[in-house]
């Protein structure tokens, strides 16, 4: 009897470091690893695809709430996201006299807590194939499955792909998508 329970300890730590370990997996996004023991912007930062929004995300002033305890669950549009606006839009937002707009879009990507892609996918389920998400901005987003792709849309009717899903951080995770949202 001490045999089998000292083997289930065993397996049951073996188990849980297995869990743990799954997740403190490293992602690579634009070219750099993105460390699950870093919070957000530690980690954007270094990413090649996402330069526009790390240089959003310090106009709007949100690097201090986006490097906070959180957790919160971050859309984060890419470079070529970013470049799908009508020309002269993201330089129009970084200006000092658009920063309220720019903070309720990037706020608008931002949801409170962590959803990875399985609770996103049960929450997609359990809605019969939609999923409302509530984000930071007060807005709503609905999740879909089109394909195998987990696709969001915005309150203007624009969609959104998840390229790379749960990118995980210190205070969340991140969803890499391909479009920039829009309240």
């Amino acid at each position: 009897m001490k045999t089998f329970k000292f083997t289930f300890a065993i397996l049951s730590l073996l188990a849980i470091s297995q869990v743990s370990f799954a997740q403190e997996k490293t992602v690579m996004v634009g070219g750099a690893a993105m460390y699950p023991s870093k919070n957000i912007v530690e980690n954007a930062v270094n990413s090649k695809d996402h330069t526009t929004l790390v240089a959003a995300v310090k106009a709007a002033g949100l690097v201090e709430t986006l490097s906070s305890a959180g957790p919160f669950t971050v859309f984060a549009p890419t470079n070529k996201a970013f470049d799908k606006l009508p020309k002269g839009t993201v330089e129009t937002l970084v200006k000092p006299e658009s920063k309220e707009t720019l903070t309720k879009i990037l706020t608008y990507h931002v949801v409170a807590g962590k959803v990875s892609a399985a609770d996103l996918m049960k929450m997609i389920t359990d809605g019969g194939g939609k999923a409302e998400l509530k984000t930071v901005e007060g807005g709503t987003l609905t999740a879909m499955v089109k394909g195998k792709k987990v696709v969001l849309t915005d309150a203007k009717g624009g969609t959104s792909t998840v390229t790379i899903a749960d990118v995980n951080q210190s205070n969340g995770v991140i969803h890499v998508i391909d479009t920039v949202l829009m309240p």
